[in-house]
């Protein structure tokens, strides 16, 4: 693991705490060293604060996912905005945690994040059906990969990792295309948040989380066009569905 934070104090707690997680931690103090460290021993996964001197956790992020690198990156932040976690998310990031944070929500993000890295025959598949809607009813990952799923004019290319709106392709992450998978899957039904938390993240944040509200409102800006009709759709109180109206 690369973790790059420019507060030593932080730096030094959560490479301590991490260390004891059981991850072996190289950890930096800005940007410069952060892609020196990456372009040297590729880590598994990478840890960036946002706000660096000279070279910042975004530039980062969107200088390895223009060398074609996908390693998991998890952001640190203090901004709290929608509007900064989204150019996070923009830049290329997997995941983002907010300042002050609790280590055990860091050590919850990585888990998830390399779980969703790892090779696929060590995942386990799991079928969480949401409140009101029978397991059975809830569509599973299966056993032989499908090459495409389709619905409500969307086509996903699920080995290339490609999807399409019609003649359209959208460019997403990898948190964005998972979740978009799981709502083509689902299309339909409506998913609660704690069943969308466990399926995408593999850990549910509580009520008080926006983090899948703002994956939701990014994806929507990708998906959305002028004069067509909403595909991602919001039960308050509940969750979301994907449908064409």
């Amino acid at each position: 693991m690369l973790l790059a934070e420019d507060d030593r104090a932080i730096r030094h707690a959560l490479e301590r705490a991490l260390t004891l997680e059981g991850y072996r931690v190289t950890a930096v103090a800005d940007g410069v060293e952060a892609l020196a460290q990456a372009h040297r021993t590729p880590p598994d996964v990478l840890v960036l604060d946002v706000m660096m001197p000279g070279i910042d956790g975004l530039q980062v992020c969107r200088v390895l996912r223009a060398e074609g690198n996908r390693t998991p990156i998890l952001m640190l932040t203090a901004l709290v905005e929608t509007a900064d976690r989204i150019a996070g998310l923009d830049a290329g990031a997997d995941d983002y945690v907010v300042k002050p944070f609790d280590v055990e929500e860091v050590f919850a993000r990585l888990r998830a994040l390399l779980r969703r890295t790892a090779p696929d025959e060590q995942r386990p598949l799991r079928s969480v059906a949401p409140a009101g809607v029978p397991a059975s009813h809830l569509a599973k990952e299966p056993a032989v990969p499908e090459r495409q799923l389709t619905a409500a004019g969307l086509r996903m290319d699920l080995q290339a990792r490609r999807v399409w709106r019609g003649t359209r392709e959208l460019e997403l992450t990898r948190t964005e295309f998972e979740l978009l998978e799981l709502l083509v899957r689902n299309a339909g039904i409506v998913l609660d948040h704690s069943t969308i938390y466990d399926r995408i993240w593999g850990y549910d944040f509580g009520p008080g989380s926006k983090n899948l509200a703002v994956y939701v409102g990014y994806l929507r800006r990708k998906l959305d066009e002028p004069g067509a009709s909403q595909l991602i759709h919001t039960v308050r109180g509940v969750g979301y569905v994907l449908r064409e109206d």
